[in-house]
């Protein structure tokens, strides 16, 4: 089988992928795209994903784009230290963590990720920032609230959830701005830093 994975590995979406790919200890070829890279917007590129965005896991013929789809295939396809729980129950707390990622957590950081991490300091607008902070710190406290009582996002074993919420987590202890202390997040962030397959990804400084 032929395994590719195309999307900058600075994408907190494509370290999704490139942190489950590591997991599961499978083959694949990383081809960087978009931003600096460009590639997305070429007609080959757009032909497998015509969003135009990362990633875009391409296996033979068959070719998948939406990080958190990506995370549920790897899972369901290779098992493994991503295999999903078999009670119904069990399995929709990953699905509801992995939406309330995509729905939430991320929204509420990506003006203060931008403004601060994009955007030169004279062009930012600190209203901007500290709405984006305060929506930001909402999720932060449920999320520290939660962890009080589990070892990990979708229960007592780690999953695809993990992976999803963790860079998310660990992309908002990165920005530089105020915020409160989490040590809930902060415990359950040390334990996944300890995954060896975390550290290619956890290790990357924001751009």
């Amino acid at each position: 089988m032929t395994r590719k994975l195309w999307g900058r590995a600075s994408s907190v979406n494509v370290q999704k992928a490139l942190w489950a790919l590591d997991e599961l200890e499978l083959p694949y070829e990383h081809i960087e795209a978009g931003g600096a890279h460009g590639v997305v917007g070429d007609t080959a590129y757009r032909a497998m994903n015509p969003n135009g965005l990362v990633p875009t896991l391409e296996e033979d013929d068959f070719v998948l784009w939406e990080s958190n789809a990506i995370l549920r295939y790897l899972a369901h396809a290779h098992g493994g230290p991503l295999a999903l729980p078999e009670a119904p129950r069990a399995r929709a707390l990953v699905d509801q963590w992995l939406d309330w990622q995509a729905t939430a957590f991320t929204p509420a950081m990506r003006d203060a990720f931008l403004q601060l991490v994009r955007v030169a300091p004279e062009n930012r607008d600190p209203r901007v920032i500290e709405a984006s902070r305060a929506s930001s710190e909402r999720c932060a406290a449920l999320l520290d609230g939660h962890l009080a009582n589990t070892l990990c996002v979708a229960g007592e074993s780690f999953s695809i959830a993990d992976i999803a919420v963790g860079l998310a987590a660990h992309r908002w202890f990165q920005l530089p701005l105020e915020r409160e202390e989490r040590p809930n997040i902060r415990r359950w962030l040390g334990m996944l830093a300890q995954r060896p397959a975390s550290s290619a990804v956890l290790s990357l400084p924001l751009t």
